[in-house]
């Protein structure tokens, strides 16, 4: 009895475990493999139990596609769909044909509105140096022509635009704000410091700020050595996101002969990175970046010819080349006076007194005050000369001293304040991590 009810109990259980298969293929074959990749390691053989897609019935659909090119014009898939951008700089001797040609712009209307436009005329034709881009058709027409130049200290720039106006072009000029930001570079010295600083692509305005920054410390006529490196942090002007300018050195630091010297600006001064001041009462040399060609001692006078005291210094330099006073003080005589030729003296503290002569110009008055570095003249060869240069004296008390010499030993400014040494002390951190990067850049270029 109980062997039949336990034979019939299977017998249902197959009967609906057969049933179960038949509706759910895809759910068992799925749970079937499941269970064998996750068992206990023997090998398996799984058989599909879904139908043979090659039985399954086949349906075919049809959905219409409109094209793409319905309803336009050939014109219109065929016009130009990009445009070229290409910049150049301004040249004495360039026309439109020539300018343009340079620019990659096949535009004879383009050519002939320039000839004639006056906007062109006074602020691109002739003008050499300044900043120039066109905006072309893909077959080099002109769309857009922009030139840039900064018209003086202010800040400002001006643009002048050619564009594309229907059948023909206009013109106009427009004045914007200059954007400033700043660079970092880095060099190494082989032969001279503006050999080393054009190599790096840094202006000469900038070269001859690094040279006077650190003038106090380093002779940069005798004293370089091949291998001394540089890094310079300085501001640049932009215009349109183009560099038209350079401004002032914030930070820099020098390796002369093994031994480093930095500076960094901070309230209108240059100081070491300890707060000590780099600006001294007086600059190293009149004349930026020259030579000297005669020192302070016995010569033969050129001119007449017998041996006599040069009381003085002279630096050589081409005509109209600046001269500045070497420290703060009061003109005390402007005007031509015997050898001297045109010649300017100025009075400082201390019963000092400076004096430059032989000038091409003069561009100060008797009485009137001078700040360090200010322009009081120009190189020249008027009084006893036998070419441009300036003599350069220094006189204490009445008597001509040596002016290497006094300079040298020139006291230096006041340090940071206590007061503002907090705020000198987190923009000399990050003036150390900007010239590591300036020194980094340096290098990778070298090597």
């Amino acid at each position: 009895m109980i062997y039949g009810l336990t034979r019939a109990s299977s017998a249902f259980f197959l009967y609906r475990l057969s049933c179960t298969i038949q509706r759910y293929p895809g759910r068992i074959g799925a749970a079937v493999a499941a269970l064998l990749l996750t068992g206990g390691g023997g090998a398996f053989a799984v058989a599909s139990l879904a139908p043979d897609p090659a039985e399954l019935p086949v349906r075919m659909l049809s959905h219409s596609v409109e094209s793409l090119a319905e309803n336009r014009m050939l014109s219109e898939l065929q016009a130009p769909g990009f445009s070229l951008f290409r910049s150049e700089q301004l040249r004495s001797s360039d026309t439109p044909e020539s300018l343009l040609r340079r620019l990659g712009v096949a535009d004879p209307a383009a050519a002939a509105f320039l000839r004639s436009d006056r906007f062109v005329h006074q602020n691109m034709l002739g003008r050499s140096g300044r900043s120039v881009s066109a905006q072309t058709t893909d077959d080099h027409r002109l769309i857009r022509l922009t030139a840039r130049w900064v018209p003086d200290g202010s800040g400002n720039f001006r643009r002048l635009v050619v564009e594309r106006t229907g059948d023909g072009f206009s013109s106009r000029v427009e004045n914007a704000k200059m954007a400033l930001d700043s660079r970092l570079v880095g060099g190494v010295v082989n032969s001279s410091l503006f050999a080393a600083t054009d190599a790096s692509g840094i202006p000469d305005a900038v070269a001859v700020q690094l040279a006077e920054i650190f003038s106090g410390s380093i002779d940069f006529q005798r004293s370089l050595r091949k291998g001394d490196r540089f890094s310079v942090v300085y501001e640049t002007l932009e215009a349109d996101g183009e560099v038209l300018g350079s401004g002032r050195v914030l930070s820099a630091e020098f390796v002369n002969d093994g031994k480093v010297h930095q500076a960094v600006w901070f309230q209108g001064a240059y100081y070491t990175p300890e707060g000590t001041s780099l600006r001294r009462a007086y600059l190293t040399s009149p004349v930026e970046f020259s030579r000297v060609t005669s020192g302070f001692k016995m010569r033969l006078h050129p001119i007449l010819k017998t041996w006599r005291a040069h009381l003085g210094t002279d630096f050589a330099a081409p005509t109209g080349t600046a001269v500045r006073t070497v420290g703060d003080g009061t003109v005390e005589f402007a005007g031509v006076q015997n050898g001297y030729g045109n010649v300017v003296f100025v009075k400082h503290r201390n019963q000092h007194v400076t004096v430059y002569a032989h000038l091409s110009r003069i561009d100060v008055r008797t009485g009137q005050a001078l700040r360090q570095g200010q322009t009081l003249g120009a190189v020249g060869a008027t009084g006893w000369a036998t070419g441009p240069h300036l003599h350069f004296e220094f006189r204490v008390n009445g008597r001509h001293q040596d002016p290497m010499t006094i300079v040298a030993q020139s006291e230096a400014a006041a340090p940071v304040p206590p007061a503002a040494r907090p705020a000198f002390a987190r923009l000399t951190a990050n003036m150390r991590v900007q010239l590591s990067a300036a020194a980094l850049i340096g290098q990778a270029s070298v090597d």
